[in-house]
C-alpha cells in the first residue's frame, strides 16, 4: 500500500473540505463532514495493515512465523463508522428541525438568525 494510501486519505479529505468551505446548503455540508469521516477510515486501514498479514488469532499460529494484523485499529475502525453514522443521523435531524422552524437550510439565509 504505502505511501498512496495516505496521499488518498488525504485527498478524501481535501475533497471534503473544499465542499464544506463552498457549501450553500445544510444537506451538502453534512454529506461532505460524511465524506471528511471517510477518510479516518482509509487512514486507519492503512495504518493498520501489514503485507502478508493473518486475522490476529493466535491458537493457530507459532510465535513469529507470520505478521498478524492489529486488532486495536480494526476496533476503532469499527468504532469510527459507528460515531461517524450517529452524527450524521443528530446532525440531519436538526437540519430537518431548522428547516421546519425557519424555512431554509441556507446557512447564509441563517446567519440572520442571531440575537
Amino acid at each position: 500500500m504505502g505511501v498512496w494510501a495516505y496521499l488518498a486519505a488525504g485527498w478524501i479529505l481535501l475533497v471534503a473540505l473544499y465542499g464544506l468551505v463552498t457549501s450553500r446548503n445544510l444537506i451538502h455540508a453534512i454529506g461532505c463532514l460524511a465524506v471528511a469521516q471517510s477518510s479516518t477510515y482509509v487512514l486507519l486501514l492503512t495504518v493498520g495493515y501489514r503485507d502478508h498479514g493473518t486475522a490476529p488469532v493466535f491458537s493457530d499460529l507459532r510465535p513469529g512465523s507470520r505478521p498478524v494484523v492489529d486488532p486495536v485499529v480494526q476496533a476503532l475502525a469499527l468504532t469510527d463508522i459507528v460515531v461517524g453514522a450517529t452524527v450524521t443521523a443528530l446532525l440531519l435531524a436538526l437540519t430537518i428541525q431548522l428547516r421546519k422552524r425557519h424555512g431554509t437550510v441556507d446557512p447564509q439565509a441563517l446567519t440572520a438568525l442571531r440575537g
